[in-house]
């Protein structure tokens, strides 16, 4: 297992590096639009579809809803005059109320969950609220200053990654060592309190060093270290809502896309909360 993930990282590290450096900002918004894709086929089986046309249908309508965003709102519109199109940043106002949403289910699950599990619709909505607006978030932060240095955005994605991945790890290790006290025992019985509060403390220098490399108002530093620890926070709350999702759906793993690691969906739960949360927080805050 260990073996298969390694390869597995080694094969797609250098893919994901090369793709939000090098791919043009169209072809960018179809590579990430293309994992959204994967993504929703995934989440139909948690949906409980079973049949590979409804699975299929589904997906076709989380790539139909990307493309008419990239259609409707060009990339060099995205950002005009240092304001995030409107379009895009109402995406972003909706994931951030549908993260509260998932954070009251999940405080309250098992219970009041008929209301839902047995919804279809219900779920398969639940999954277009996580997916759509993670592909909004990352084409946001991509466009940013495009035209004044075309790797900024780019390294606002790194952030991210950075200190969700930091953050996952630091979590893992000190959740083995010290961890006592259970998050949310019901919904994911290996996640605890001392992992989170590791996983926070792990990705405390990246958000440290960022604070001091982007802003140089001793105010906004501040407001910085702060939106990268909610960021950090809010990615435990994606893993979480994916863990309460396959649990209704009685499964382990979301897919067996990538060997030894799962689908898709188990690599980018957490940044299916992280990206949109930074996203809004950067525009509403940092820009």
């Amino acid at each position: 297992m260990l073996k298969q993930r390694i390869i597995t990282a080694l094969i797609l590290a250098p893919l994901a590096l090369g793709a939000i450096l090098f791919l043009p900002l169209e072809s960018f918004e179809l590579c990430i639009g293309l994992i959204i894709g994967l993504g929703a086929w995934e989440w139909s089986k948690l949906m409980g579809l079973s049949q590979r046309l409804h699975k299929a249908l589904y997906t076709a309508l989380a790539l139909l809803i990307c493309a008419l965003l990239a259609f409707w709102v060009p990339t060099e519109l995205i950002w005009y005059q240092g304001q995030l199109n409107n379009v895009y940043l109402s995406v972003l106002a909706l994931a951030a109320l549908w993260w509260v949403v998932s954070l009251l289910m999940i405080l309250a699950y098992p219970r009041y969950t008929s209301r839902w599990r047995n919804s279809i619709r219900l779920r398969g909505l639940f999954g277009l609220l996580t997916l759509i607006p993670t592909w909004v978030a990352i084409v946001t932060l991509r466009t940013q200053l495009y035209d004044v240095d075309d790797l900024y955005g780019a390294s606002l994605i790194f952030y991210v990654l950075g200190i969700v991945w930091a953050a996952d790890i630091g979590a893992f290790f000190v959740g083995v060592k010290f961890g006592r006290h259970k998050l949310r025992p019901n919904v994911s019985p290996g996640k605890t309190l001392e992992g989170l509060l590791g996983g926070i403390a792990a990705s405390s220098a990246i958000i440290g060093f960022a604070a001091l490399h982007y802003q140089v108002n001793a105010s906004m530093i501040w407001t910085h270290i702060l939106i990268g620890g909610v960021t950090v926070g809010v990615s435990a709350l994606g893993d979480l809502n994916e863990s309460m999702f396959k649990r209704c759906a009685g499964c382990k793993d979301s897919g067996t896309l990538l060997p030894g690691h799962g689908g898709i969906l188990d690599r980018i739960d957490s940044l299916t909360a992280a990206f949109p949360i930074f996203a809004l927080c950067y525009v509403l805050w940092m820009t």
